[in-house]
């Protein structure tokens, strides 16, 4: 099978190296030449443009930063769309317009599957990280063996367009307690308490997440380097909130954390790490919160796995 990979950065580069290592022809595109190059230089080949990707290859993958970079490469690539073509989208994007690209991928006798991640960019890169997958039943168990390669939990989850709603949801609830953890902390400093101690009393705890027991670790070792942008949390948490009120929901906390968010891309940039929310506390208190012993990077320590079909309760 030839698979084709547009978009290298953070989750994306990660993704592509999965399935190359695990054997399959690999084209990529990038409008970053040098990670195009580094991919080359591994063995995968130059896919030249995203129409030249999906003329030659089998399925093309396609994980980018906003509904508008997707739009872009997507159309760009409709041409070449024939018979048989499958296209994976595992962006978190927006879920009305993944179903119009859908579409018309299909009226030209394509597959469409709506397929994105979830687990952070460490378990992208060891093929650990959860699948969310939308399409129908014939077309998930056509592209299932290629899921199970990129990662470990594969959940069907209904239509085209239902990965995505449901991963906006996630990557919501994961800025939550990104926000939580970083007041929790923050206030157990004030309060003179030991963060390494502060750590494993959360980890130990009902209080614990998976935000926590990760995230939580490059705040304390001061990089704050999780892999993720601000802009990117943004994006994503803006997408939750339109949900809510395409569907008349009248949420609190949602545009509180869309506020928090907006402050710290306007002090610290759109590309800053996420994780560097936690300097507006440290800044209005004067506190440092970090310690020693924690890893300056998040790494997957478990090996490999092949993956497998999650199937929910009936």
């Amino acid at each position: 099978m030839k698979v084709g990979f547009v978009g290298l950065g953070s989750v994306g580069g990660k993704l592509a190296g999965s399935v190359l290592r695990n054997g399959f022809d690999l084209f990529v595109h990038d409008l970053d030449a040098e990670a195009v190059a580094g991919f080359v230089a591994r063995g995968a080949r130059d896919g030249g443009s995203p129409a030249q990707l999906m003329a030659e290859c089998d399925v093309v993958i396609t994980c980018l930063p906003s509904p508008k970079a997707c739009a872009a490469v997507v159309e760009a690539m409709m041409p070449s769309v024939t018979e048989g073509k499958i296209w994976l989208e595992m962006s978190t994007t927006d879920s009305e317009e993944l179903k119009r690209h859908a579409a018309a991928v299909t009226e030209r006798g394509g597959f469409a599957v709506d397929c994105p991640v979830s687990g952070g960019c460490h378990r992208a890169d060891t093929g650990n990280i959860s699948i969310f997958a939308g399409c129908d039943r014939a077309t998930f168990e056509k592209v299932l063996p290629l899921l199970t390669t990129l990662g470990r939990r594969v959940l069907h989850t209904g239509d085209i367009g239902t990965a995505s709603t449901l991963k906006v949801m996630t990557n919501y609830l994961a800025t939550a307690n990104l926000l939580t953890v970083c007041e929790a902390m923050v206030t157990m400093k004030a309060a003179g308490m030991d963060l390494a101690t502060t750590y494993e009393a959360i980890k130990i705890s009902s209080g614990t997440s998976f935000v926590h027991e990760t995230e939580s670790q490059v705040i304390l070792n001061g990089s704050r380097d999780i892999g993720f942008s601000m802009g990117l949390v943004k994006k994503d948490i803006g997408l939750f909130q339109q949900i809510a009120e395409d569907n008349d929901v009248p949420l609190e906390i949602s545009p509180m954390m869309v506020k928090i968010f907006e402050e710290g891309i306007d002090r610290y940039g759109f590309d800053a790490q996420s994780d560097d929310i936690i300097k507006r506390l440290e800044e209005a208190t004067g506190l440092d919160i970090t310690a020693p012993g924690f890893p300056a990077e998040m790494v997957d320590d478990e090996p490999e796995e092949p993956g497998y079909e999650v199937t929910p309760p009936r």
